[in-house]
């Protein structure tokens, strides 16, 4: 989508793409509907007369039919990818062409950055492992829980179970049966368990949470443990600027930020988690508790002022690394705070704040009674919507894209920011 973005068609104000009502008559159901990144296209998957299920796609359905179909989205590069069945074997099927090898089930897909690369756990012949761009791994495992693609696409890692455990086999438990494949090879070594999977920007490495003994957890980079070892540990991130690995762990203290198994954060807190870094690489925001039930964002260990009684999400950096904006929600009400101050605005919901690319401006997409807006710094647009999709500013940040759908119509809009 980034490369393609500057090409998309920023000059006509107001498209009329599709009429969902006449889609709601025409098939007995419609399924959730999905929108291109550009905006003009809009898919949901259809049930026939046939009793049959397929992708709609601006009222035009796919040739092919399925039994089932499900996971339909675009992918960054505007392509239609979707899970789909037919007799009783599951695959991958991209803008009407399906993968060539089928499976007994297939699910958890996952797509690359560019939209290029396509990958998805697969269950085959009772095991389990990874199918890259419909190829599959010669490696299957007892057990294959998530799948993590690299950002170029060509890279797919999992948590996988490498030996059997017979009932109550306590002792083999305790030898450790998982591990991470990566490519469908297995690390040598085992632990008790894994989660969290990142890859690093160059995708050369991989890390991962590890529990090594029945109270101690750590990091593993490439299958070698931190020295530490931590009372719980949370999904670690990869420093995109540094050779480091970045990880919330927890002490006898409390839990704070460790470096490749160095606390780097001189504060404690109840909970720590969510880390992200600025994209200049000089500061880390992770979500924290710094009493029991309530929640605020830390900033290179120093919190903001205020605090939330209910949740506060993952951390947004800008583009310049100056600011920092995340939902959250108190009282039950939920809104964007920057640099700790919430907007006066609350809602029923809210999505991720979307920073202009010169910082200076935030733009979402909120919720009241049912009705969809855009809200521009913490206040609200004029133009109501039924369904909504995130807003997008163009390049040069002086327009915004807009998806939505009003009395049943699929508009696509381009409104200048000054606007709104």
């Amino acid at each position: 989508m980034g490369e393609s973005i500057n090409h998309w068609d920023w000059e006509i104000k107001e498209k009329k793409i599709a009429d969902i009502n006449e889609w709601r008559q025409k098939f007995s159901s419609v399924g959730e509907l999905v929108v291109s990144p550009d905006g003009e296209r809009i898919s949901a998957v259809i049930k026939t007369e046939n009793k049959e299920f397929t992708p709609c796609v601006n009222g035009k359905e796919w040739e092919e039919k399925f039994e089932k179909v499900w996971s339909l989205r675009f992918g960054p590069d505007g392509r239609l990818i979707g899970i789909v069945m037919n007799d009783d074997e599951w695959t991958v099927a991209t803008e009407q062409e399906t993968w060539k090898e089928s499976f007994e089930y297939v699910w958890n897909l996952q797509i690359s950055q560019d939209g290029t690369n396509i990958a998805a756990n697969i269950k085959r012949d009772n095991q389990y492992g990874i199918a890259l761009n419909g190829i599959s791994w010669e490696n299957l495992f007892l057990e294959a829980r998530n799948c993590v693609i690299s950002s170029d696409g060509k890279r797919v890692a999992t948590c996988v179970q490498t030996k059997g455990l017979g009932e109550g086999d306590i002792f083999g438990y305790l030898e450790g049966v998982w591990t991470v494949a990566v490519d469908g090879i297995p690390w040598e070594k085992n632990f008790l368990n894994v989660w969290g999977i990142d890859f690093s920007s160059d995708n050369s490495k991989v890390a991962v949470e590890v529990r090594t003994d029945t109270c101690e957890y750590t990091i593993a980079v490439n299958g070698i443990p931190w020295k530490e070892t931590f009372k719980c540990v949370w999904e670690p991130l990869f420093h995109h600027l540094r050779d480091e690995v970045i990880a919330p762990v927890q002490t006898d203290k409390g839990w704070t930020i460790a470096a490749n198994g160095t606390l780097i954060w001189d504060r404690y807190f109840t909970q720590v988690w969510y880390q992200k870094i600025s994209p200049e690489g000089k500061k880390i925001a992770a979500v924290v508790s710094p009493t029991f039930g309530r929640w605020t964002i830390a900033v290179n260990g120093v919190t903001w002022e205020k605090s939330f009684g209910d949740a506060v999400l993952s951390p947004i950096f800008s583009p310049d690394g100056s600011k920092v904006a995340a939902i959250v929600k108190d009282k039950n009400r939920w809104t964007i705070a920057v640099d700790g101050e919430p907007w006066n605005i609350d809602f029923d919901m809210v999505w991720d704040p979307i920073f202009s690319p010169d910082s200076s401006t935030i733009i979402a997409k909120g919720e009241k009674e049912g009705k969809f807006f855009i809200v521009k710094d913490g206040k609200l647009d004029k133009e109501v919507f039924d369904s909504l999709w995130n807003p997008i500013f163009s390049p040069d940040g002086k327009k915004i894209l807009v998806k939505g759908i009003k009395e049943g119509i699929y508009y696509r809009k381009v409104i200048p920011v000054d606007q709104i």
